[in-house]
């Protein structure tokens, strides 16, 4: 977090760091488990990692850069915002720098949808329904930096980061520099 203790989200009040789970070297070492993972699994398939606005955008990001950097290819890169899919817009309003960009047609082709915290799983239906407006994937997969628990709908991470669970009052700030716990105070 830049080392700061607090920091104002765009969806939500402020954070209040308790304490560090994950430093940055943690973080870059479970970015490049998930890479090796998704070869291991894919191969040469056609896989495009998509990163879930706002969080799972800068996760995406490196987690496509390592995997060019294990196996020499360029894999494509796309941003999903859905905000229109979430049944919580009063709880998460729209942002107005939020954004779709898909750069391939995504038929056939393995998706591996990146995101920051995986916690009730209502991100993740709601991007599974946007991303039937773009097309029919040979396969979606889920990778997830962390995986807090607390399941509301059937939905489980193919790769994850690192499981941390909690308790339903705290909340997780995922970044690359690191992963916090704390409290998050409503504005």
């Amino acid at each position: 977090m830049s080392n700061e203790d607090e920091y104002v989200t765009p969806r939500r009040g402020s954070f209040v760091a308790k304490a560090q789970l994950l430093s940055a070297d943690d973080v870059s070492r479970a970015l490049a488990r998930m890479a090796h993972e998704v070869l291991e699994r894919h191969g040469e398939n056609a896989v495009v990692v998509i990163g879930l606005q706002t969080g799972g955008v800068p996760f995406a990001q490196a987690l496509a850069e390592r995997l060019k950097s294990f196996s020499g290819r360029d894999y494509p890169l796309g941003v999903l915002d859905v905000a229109f899919y979430r049944d919580d817009l009063a709880r998460h309003p729209l942002l107005d720098t939020s954004t779709t960009s898909l750069p391939v047609d995504l038929d056939g082709r393995v998706v591996v949808l990146v995101d920051d915290v995986l916690f009730t799983g209502r991100t993740i239906r709601a991007a599974l329904n946007a991303l039937a407006e773009w097309g029919r994937p040979g396969a979606i997969e889920l990778a997830v930096m962390v995986d807090r628990g607390h399941r509301e709908l059937p939905i489980r991470p193919d790769y994850v980061g690192k499981n941390l669970p909690t308790s339903r009052r705290e909340t997780i700030r995922a970044a690359l520099d690191g992963v916090w716990i704390g409290d998050e105070e409503r504005s």
